[in-house]
């Protein structure tokens, strides 16, 4: 596609405030090995989240360690725990699942599980836009709008908080392609309704949602008021020894190990003393202490907030271990482990992503010129009434390969995905 062509099909008000990207004359190749690794990943990922409601809920009614619910409910207030834990919200799940898939020499590493993501507007307008050009799209020309239909088959709103507000023309663009009977309303004034609503605010910004707690009673809300399930601990639990046969219990074996094969290895940085013959798993050692004096080639490992915070998405509370000095690393274990009991941290291995070469054009020349990247995928997947799921659509980020965190910025390239021939 030439740039003018491009230019010429952007929404007239926009799909993101103050936002900008690289555009590129082809959409990401993935090879046929990948698109089959993405689209059956769907299904396991819909049942490691219903695996963790489960685990969570036996826990909270003392089945099972309170320790577990106990660090999930860490800095929540507590009308959303109680909320959560409610006999009714048992079996609500989130209907959209949005992986953060890091393209990886071997397959790909899993870094996040978003449940409330941005995202489908722009890649539903890019996947229309490639696909009128004559490309053929993996998850189709409209599989974003037909998966966020089967959430809403007789209509229904989108809430967007002023928090969220640079998404609203995205979302707003998006509701118009899947319908005239599904609405755009700020989410601070809204009240519960019998509608299907799906929800684009974060649950940490409850005090400036007026109806939040009706909101959160409401069955027809995806995703759900289950805090909880938004922790990147989930990730670290995956790993945690002491869990390793409840997930075998919860989960199908080959559905278990379908995720790990993507999730990286990961650690709860809880500041609990060890037994002298103890160790942090796959680290060696005896204490956080000692991994603040880690090497920098040791510290191929990456930190960030759980969740339920402001800085716990767009990669704002995320450091990575070998690409800072010492002296920092050492503060942000600390910074870490201190807030424990009130802002859990996570700690995952460090995947570096694969170094792949791409066109784009120059956003000031308009002459098309080769990057050098490393990719994220970020496919929708979307679970309908009968609780079966399926893939809406991919959207590819790729940045400079210097970049270390991967996500949307003005100097990368945003594109649909196709299958090699």
């Amino acid at each position: 596609m030439e740039l003018q062509e491009i230019k010429a099909a952007i929404p007239e008000y926009g799909l993101r405030q103050g936002a900008d990207w690289l555009y590129s004359p082809e959409p990401f190749k993935l090879t046929k090995r990948e698109a089959r690794m993405v689209k059956s990943l769907g299904h396991p990922l819909a049942q490691f989240q219903k695996a963790s409601d489960n685990i969570y809920q036996r826990s909270a009614m003392g089945r099972l360690p309170k320790w577990i619910s106990g660090v999930l409910d860490a800095g929540k207030p507590e009308w959303m725990v109680q909320h959560q834990q409610q006999v009714g919200m048992r079996e609500v799940v989130p209907r959209v699942i949005r992986p953060d898939l890091i393209l990886t020499e071997d397959g790909f590493a899993l870094t996040e599980l978003d449940s409330v993501p941005g995202g489908m507007g722009i890649t539903t307008w890019l996947s229309q836009m490639y696909s009128d050009a004559g490309f053929e799209i993996f998850g189709g020309r409209d599989g974003v709008p037909q998966g966020f239909r089967s959430l809403m088959p007789d209509g229904g709103r989108i809430l967007v908080s002023e928090e969220s507000a640079d998404y609203r023309p995205e979302m707003e663009w998006l509701a118009q392609q899947v319908g005239n009977d599904i609405f755009v309303e700020t989410a601070e004034t809204a009240t519960s309704s019998e509608a299907d609503t799906y929800r684009f605010f974060e649950w940490f910004d409850w005090e400036n949602i007026s109806h939040a707690k009706d909101l959160a009673g409401m069955l027809n809300l995806t995703s759900p008021c289950k805090p909880h399930l938004e922790e990147k601990l989930w990730l670290a639990l995956l790993w945690t020894p002491a869990l390793q046969g409840l997930w075998q219990e919860v989960m199908r074996g080959k559905h278990l190990q379908r995720v790990k094969d993507v999730v990286p290895f990961g650690w709860m940085m809880d500041p609990q003393e060890l037994p002298p013959h103890a160790a942090l798993p796959s680290l060696g050692v005896h204490s956080w202490n000692e991994v603040k004096k880690f090497s920098q080639t040791e510290r191929r490992l990456v930190v960030k907030i759980s969740g339920f915070s402001e800085l716990a998405w767009g990669s704002k509370s995320v450091q990575i271990g070998h690409d800072m000095p010492r002296d920092e690393w050492a503060s942000a274990i600390e910074t870490a482990v201190s807030q424990f009991n009130t802002q859990p941290w996570v700690m995952q291995e460090y995947h570096a992503g694969r170094i792949v070469e791409h066109p784009y054009y120059d956003p000031e020349s308009g002459e098309l010129r080769m990057m050098k990247g490393r990719v994220r995928l970020c496919p929708y997947y979307f679970v309908d009434g009968k609780g079966q799921t399926s893939l809406g659509g991919t959207l590819a980020t790729i940045v400079p390969a210097d970049k270390k965190k991967i996500h949307g910025m003005k100097d990368g390239i945003l594109l649909p995905c196709v299958v090699e021939e």
